[in-house]
């Protein structure tokens, strides 16, 4: 099991991207995703996830109303749409999932069985 990112890149301030996280070997519409990012010397934030039936939909306060998380079963895929960027959202992005329930809790993150390689987003000023 193994999911793919794509869809960083360098960008302005104000300006969009939006990433992609393909999911192999497993079935996504059974599974929690989300993203997270990480900047060197700093500790992993949790930015948006989806539960296995888009019930419980989380966003860090950091992102609310500039991303938006989305899913498309069909093409076992998962999307961060990333609007009104800002240099502080600069950072590599990581996509992961677990079947269990773990959506918006933190506690989880670390325990979580399918994390992606990353794909690295920048924001100049």
């Amino acid at each position: 099991l193994y999911v793919v990112e794509s869809g960083g890149g360098l960008v302005q301030a104000g300006g969009s991207l939006r990433l992609s996280c393909e999911a192999k070997g497993f079935n996504l519409d059974y599974y929690a995703i989300g993203w997270f990012r990480q900047v060197p010397g700093k500790e992993r934030e949790g930015v948006s996830c989806l539960s296995s039936s888009d019930s419980v939909t989380y966003y860090a306060d950091s992102v609310k109303g500039r991303f938006t998380i989305s899913r498309d079963n069909a093409k076992n895929t998962v999307y961060l749409q990333m609007d009104s960027l800002e240099p502080e959202d600069t950072a590599r992005y990581y996509c992961a999932a677990d079947i269990r329930s773990w959506c918006g809790d933190s506690r989880y993150y670390r325990f979580l069985e399918v994390w992606g390689h990353g794909t690295l987003v920048t924001v100049s000023s």
